[in-house]
C-alpha cells in the first residue's frame, strides 16, 4: 500500500483496473472482432482448399467431407463445460490460450506439405518428362515403383489433418461465448447490442475473406517453395495443377496466433462502460457489493450437481414444440449450407470446367455475400414490421418455399460427361490400338482427340509424337501420330488438356439462382432465431441456445459434409491410382454429379420448409384456442351480465310491486 492510497478506502482497487486500452471495452470488441475474423477465415480457407487437398493427397470425397467436419468433434464435447465454467474462470485468457491451441491446430494442417515429397503429376512410370508419357512400342515397365516413404506419407498424412483439425474445434470454443458474455456483461446497455451485431457481421465475412484468399493462393504452384519457377511445366488451367495450399494456412494461422495475444492482457473484470459516466454514491456501492456474494451464491454449483441437472433442461426445453420445430428447421438448413460450403466449389470447377481458384471467388464473391445480404434484409423486415411469432412463422415457411422454387431449375442446368475412351460410355474404347503402348494404369495427362474424344493420357490415345511450341513464354503441346484418335483411316492428332465443355455459358446463369437461392432462404436466419428467444422461458434462454448449437453440430455440420462426400463420390466413373491403391476421383457422372448434390440441397431445404409450416400451423391451433378461451369467456361474461341485469330487473319490479301494493293498502285505509 503506499503513502498515497488512504486506508480502508472501498475503491482501492479501481487504480489496478485502469490498464488503459486493456480496460476499454471498445478495444476489447475491436480485438474480439480481429479473432473471429482469423478464426472464421481459416473455417472458409479450409472449405475452399478441401478439394485440392484432396487432389494431392488422393483422398475421396467422404474423407475431405470428414475432414471438413472433424473440427465439430472438439467443439461439440468441451461446448457442455463452457456454460458450466462461463462466469468462473479468466475468460479473456481463456479465449487467448483458446485462439493459441487453434493457431497450433492450423500450423498443424498445413504441415504435410513440408513432410512430404514433391508432387508429381505426370504418374507415367513416375517421371515429370513429357516424352515417357507417350506411346512406347519397346517393352517399358507399365507400372511405377512405389517407395517405402511414398507408401508412408500417404498414410501419415490424414491423421496429421484430423488432429489440426481437432485443436483447431477445441481452441475455438471459448472464443464466441466468452467473448459474447464479457462484451454483454461490462458494455452499456444501449451498445451492448451494436457490439454483438459487429461480431454477427463478422462471422458472415469472415469466410468470404477465406474463400477470396484461397483463390489469390491457389494460383500458385504447390511446390513453390521446393523448386524453382523453370522448373514447373504445368499451367493453371490444367486439370493436374495443384495450387500452394498450404500457403494459406500458414497466413491465417499467423493471424490467428497474433490476435490471440491481446488477450492475455485484458483483466478478468472491467470497468463497465456506464461506471466511468454516472458517478456511484458510496451508499449504493456498498449495497452492489453486498449483493454480489448472493450472486455469487446462486451460480456456486458443482460440476457434478450441473451434469445432473442437465439433461431435465434439455428434456424441458425439448418439450416445446415450437421450439423443436424451428431448431429441426435450422438443423435442416444448416446441413445444406455445411455441405454446399464444403463442395460447392469442386462442383463449379467439375461441372463448368473451372478451375479451383475460380470457383472459389464465385463462392466467396457472390453466395455468400447473398447469404449475408439475406440476413440483414430478415433483420430489417423483422424489426420494420414488428412480426408476432406466428408471423414470423410464415414469413420463413413462404422464404424458404420461395427459395425451392429457385433451387428446382439449378437442377437442369449442366451438361453430361463428355466422351472418354474406355470410361464414358463404358463401351466406348479401342482398346486394341493402345495394347502394344505398355501404358501405365496410373497415368493422368488427359488429351482431347481432333475427333472430340478424350483419352486420360497422351499413351492412351496411342500418340507416339509431341510438338512443343513457345509463344509469348507459353507452351502449345500437340500429340502426332495418334493411332487411337480416328481420323479418316490415318492417325489422327491431339491437344493437351481436356475436352472443352459447352457448360462455360450456363455458369452466369446457374450463379444467379444459386445467389437468389441463398438470399431467399437466408431471409429465415434472423426470424427464426427471434421465434426461438420469444418461445422458451427466461430462465431457460441461454441453455436453449446451448442446446441450439450442439443440435447444430451434431446434425448438421458433422454428418452433413461426409453425406455429401458420399453422394459425390457414388457419382465416380473413374478413380485414380498410385501404388495400387486407390485415389480422388479423376472422372464423374456429371448428370449423377449434379442431380445427388443439388437433390441433397432440395430434400434439405424442403425438410426445413415442412419444420417451419408445423410451427406456424401448431402456432395457429394455438391462437385459435386462445381466442375460442376468450370467446368463451367473453359469452360467459356476457351471460353473466346478462343474467345480473335481468335478477336486478325482477328485484326492480318487484319492488314496484311491493309499492304499489303498500299505496293500495293505504288507499283502501284511509277515507
Amino acid at each position: 500500500m503506499t503513502a498515497f492510497e488512504p486506508q480502508g478506502n472501498p475503491q482501492r482497487a479501481r487504480p489496478r483496473r485502469s490498464m488503459g486500452l486493456f480496460n476499454n471495452i471498445k478495444f476489447f470488441v475491436l480485438c474480439h472482432g480481429m479473432l473471429q475474423l482469423s478464426q472464421l477465415l481459416v473455417s472458409g480457407y479450409l472449405k475452399a482448399s478441401i478439394t485440392t487437398i484432396e487432389k494431392r493427397y488422393g483422398f475421396s470425397s467422404s474423407k475431405s467431407g470428414l475432414l471438413a467436419a472433424f473440427n465439430e468433434v472438439g467443439n461439440t464435447v468441451l461446448i457442455v463445460f463452457v456454460s458450466f465454467f462461463g462466469s468462473r474462470v479468466h475468460r479473456p485468457r481463456c479465449i487467448g490460450i483458446g485462439g493459441m491451441i487453434a493457431s497450433m491446430g492450423v500450423f498443424l494442417i498445413a504441415l504435410p506439405h513440408f513432410i512430404s515429397e514433391k508432387y508429381k503429376y505426370t504418374e507415367s512410370n513416375g517421371n515429370t518428362s513429357l516424352n515417357l508419357s507417350l506411346c512406347q512400342t519397346h517393352n517399358v515397365e507399365s507400372s511405377p515403383t512405389c517407395s517405402q516413404n511414398d507408401t508412408d506419407s500417404q498414410l501419415e498424412v490424414y491423421p496429421i489433418l484430423l488432429l489440426g483439425q481437432l485443436l483447431l474445434g477445441i481452441g475455438g470454443v471459448p472464443i464466441q461465448p466468452f467473448g459474447i458474455s464479457y462484451i454483454d456483461d461490462y458494455a452499456e446497455r444501449r451498445n451492448s447490442p451494436f457490439y454483438l451485431g459487429i461480431l454477427f457481421a463478422v462471422t458472415v465475412i469472415g469466410p468470404a475473406f477465406g474463400y477470396i484468399m484461397s483463390s489469390a493462393v491457389l494460383r500458385l504452384y504447390v511446390d513453390i517453395d521446393k523448386m524453382s519457377l523453370n522448373e514447373n511445366k504445368l499451367t493453371h488451367g490444367d486439370p493436374r495443377w495443384i495450387g500452394a495450399w498450404w500457403l494459406g494456412f500458414l497466413i491465417a494461422a499467423t493471424l490467428l496466433s497474433l490476435t490471440s495475444l491481446p488477450y492475455l492482457f485484458f483483466p478478468r473484470k472491467m470497468s463497465k462502460e456506464e461506471i466511468e459516466e454516472t458517478p456511484v454514491e458510496p451508499s449504493t456501492e456498498k449495497m452492489i457489493q453486498d449483493k454480489k456474494p448472493q450472486n455469487d451464491q446462486v451460480e456456486e454449483v458443482s460440476l457434478t450437481q450441473f451434469l445432473k441437472s442437465f439433461p431435465n433442461i434439455v428434456l424441458r426445453t425439448l418439450r416445446n414444440p415450437i421450439y423443436l420445430l424451428v431448431v429441426f428447421a435450422q438443423v435442416n438448413l444448416a446441413a445444406m449450407v455445411a455441405g454446399l460450403a464444403t463442395f460447392m466449389g469442386k462442383f463449379i470447377e467439375k461441372q463448368f470446367a473451372r478451375t479451383a481458384s475460380f470457383s472459389n471467388i464465385m463462392m466467396g464473391g457472390i453466395n455468400i455475400p447473398s447469404a449475408m445480404l439475406g440476413i440483414m434484409a430478415g433483420g430489417v423486415i423483422l424489426r420494420r414490421l414488428s412480426l408476432t411469432v406466428r408471423s414470423s412463422a410464415a414469413m420463413c415457411t413462404i422464404a424458404v418455399l420461395i427459395s425451392i422454387m429457385f433451387a428446382i431449375p439449378l437442377l437442369f442446368i449442366g451438361c453430361s460427361t463428355q466422351k472418354i475412351s474406355g470410361i464414358n460410355p463404358r463401351g466406348f474404347d479401342f482398346p486394341q490400338c493402345s495394347d502394344a503402348c505398355s501404358c501405365s494404369d496410373e497415368a493422368f495427362n488427359p488429351v482431347c482427340g481432333s475427333d472430340g474424344v478424350e483419352f486420360r493420357s497422351p499413351c492412351h490415345a496411342g500418340c507416339k509424337i509431341v510438338n512443343i511450341k513457345t509463344i509469348d513464354k507459353i507452351e502449345n503441346v500437340t500429340y502426332t501420330d495418334c493411332g487411337c484418335v480416328e481420323s479418316r483411316g490415318s492417325p489422327g492428332f491431339a491437344f493437351a488438356g481436356p475436352c472443352a465443355s459447352g457448360c462455360s455459358n450456363l455458369l452466369i446463369p446457374f450463379m444467379i439462382l444459386s445467389s437468389l437461392t441463398c438470399f431467399v432462404a437466408s431471409l429465415s436466419h434472423t426470424t427464426s432465431f427471434m421465434m426461438i428467444l420469444r418461445t422458451v422461458t427466461p430462465e431457460d434462454k441461454s441453455f436453449a441456445l446451448g442446446i441450439q448449437f450442439m443440435l447444430f453440430r451434431v446434425l448438421a455440420f458433422l454428418p452433413s459434409p461426409v453425406l455429401y462426400g458420399r453422394a459425390i463420390d457414388s457419382s465416380c466413373l473413374e478413380w485414380g491410382k498410385k501404388c495400387s491403391k486407390s485415389t480422388s476421383c479423376l472422372y464423374y457422372n456429371l448428370d449423377l454429379f449434379r442431380y445427388r448434390f443439388l437433390g441433397l440441397q432440395i430434400f434439405f431445404i424442403f425438410g426445413g420448409f415442412v419444420c417451419f409450416l408445423l410451427s406456424f400451423l401448431v402456432l395457429q391451433r394455438t391462437d385459435s384456442s386462445q381466442q375460442q378461451q376468450q370467446q368463451q369467456q367473453q359469452q360467459q361474461q356476457h351471460e353473466m351480465n346478462i343474467q345480473n341485469k335481468s335478477e336486478s330487473s325482477q328485484e326492480m319490479k318487484d319492488d314496484k310491486q311491493i309499492v304499489s301494493n303498500s299505496n293500495g293498502h293505504c288507499n283502501t285505509k284511509c277515507p
